[in-house]
């Protein structure tokens, strides 16, 4: 029997000891043997809370405790989440964690620190929630050069933009909507920002390309901006409007990472992932593209991820994962502006000034378009090129187009 602690008691740490609980002897099945929780790290008083004969309020009783065998960190934010799996990993304990800021910001140091210390730091719930990902890009693909990782990283937002363009909800609308169900947070900055999707891709870069991609280092775009007629003029072209998170090789010793709002085509099944789904696409020169689908959050989904992980630290004690990756020089992460792909363009500038700015552009009759706004999509050019052709215009919107 090999006994656990869970650092954090709230939606997805109440959801994993729940999962440990129900599915118990399946689990130990599994795992070879039984995992058993001893302790729920908690700084607060819980009285009356089911577990509260588990909970302790300081690391130390977890990290001094031989009989422990496997953390799980499910408490967010990277203090004192940074400190306490450090303590944990020091201590020759197999930790897993959803917390994607962590992993983002400081798994580097972790998985060199996991290695240092001959044990497990997994964190397959950190990026798509219940979608197992992680691990099929560093074993199931690992005979893979992989050359580009894209998909919809953040529920929140999938829901938002499903709701806008299936029942025409504007975006105030539907973030309160959101709220009200739970799938967005009070503050939700993280999320329609773009914050959130970008620590994700970072990971996934990370795991892909074998070298850090600190958050600090992409560009992040989030949907605040994103209007019924934008909508409107993606939906003629046949087109939906997702937030994606996109990484890819863009040279010998260079990636480009960021998190943009793209058209993306309906026949394209990234772009019937709605609700609070997500969906990820890794393209590989073996595999070709291969998808990934499922629910990205949830205490159950990301539960279910995390007591996985749990059940590889302790099925084999002797087998190590280092699913880490090593530091990167400067200038290796490059912004996206120098990517080339076609544009939708919607602006208020007079037919003469677009027609003098482009050439060989597709205009789109959309539907209750305004009388003196034009839109169109563009032949292909980088982020710059476009800059400098709208430079003085009155650009109303401007969108990527994923082919």
């Amino acid at each position: 029997m090999v006994k656990a602690a869970i650092l954090g008691i709230g939606t997805v740490g109440g959801g994993t000891a729940e999962v440990l609980a129900k599915n118990r002897e399946l689990i130990a099945r599994r795992a070879g043997q039984e995992i058993e929780l001893k302790y729920i790290l908690c700084r607060s008083p819980r009285p009356g809370h089911p577990l509260e004969s588990l909970i302790v309020h300081d690391i130390e009783p977890i990290a001094s405790d031989p009989e422990v065998g496997v953390v799980a960190e499910c408490m967010g934010g990277l203090s004192p989440a940074f400190e306490y799996v450090s303590r944990c990993l020091s201590a020759g304990k197999n930790v897993v964690t959803s917390n994607k800021e962590l992993v983002a910001e400081r798994g580097l140091e972790l998985t060199a620190l996991a290695r240092k210390m001959g044990v497990n730091f997994m964190f397959e719930a950190s990026v798509g929630g219940g979608i197992p990902i992680l691990r099929p890009i560093s074993q199931c693909l690992a005979a893979n050069e992989i050359s580009a990782v894209y998909g919809i990283l953040n529920g929140t937002t999938n829901y938002i933009l499903t709701e806008m363009i299936q029942r025409g909800k504007s975006f105030e609308q539907a973030l309160r909507e959101a709220q009200e169900k739970g799938f967005a947070e009070a503050d939700p900055t993280a999320d329609v920002e773009g914050i959130d999707a970008g620590r994700k891709i970072c990971i996934l870069a990370d795991l892909c390309f074998g070298k850090n991609v600190p958050p600090s280092a992409i560009t992040t775009e989030g949907i605040t901006h994103i209007t019924p007629a934008d909508i409107a003029c993606a939906r003629t072209l046949g087109y939906k409007i997702k937030l994606l998170g996109r990484a890819m090789r863009t040279g010998p010793n260079s990636v480009t990472a960021f998190v943009a709002p793209h058209l993306i085509s309906q026949s394209n099944p990234i772009a019937n992932v709605d609700g609070v789904l997500n969906g990820i696409a890794v393209r590989g020169d073996a595999v070709g593209e291969a998808m990934f689908f499922g629910p990205g959050a949830g205490a159950l989904p990301t539960a279910s991820a995390v007591a996985a992980d749990m059940i590889d630290c302790v099925r084999d004690p002797g087998t190590r994962v280092y699913a880490g990756w090593w530091p990167s020089e400067k200038g290796y992460v490059t912004g996206p502006d120098k990517l080339s792909c076609r544009w939708m363009v919607r602006t208020a500038a007079p037919l003469a000034e677009i027609a003098a700015a482009f050439s060989g552009v597709r205009f789109i009759n959309a539907p209750n378009a305004a009388a003196d706004e034009y839109a169109f999509v563009t032949a292909y050019m980088s982020g710059e090129e476009l800059a400098e052709k709208t430079a003085g215009m009155d650009v109303l919107a401007k969108y990527r187009v994923l082919d």
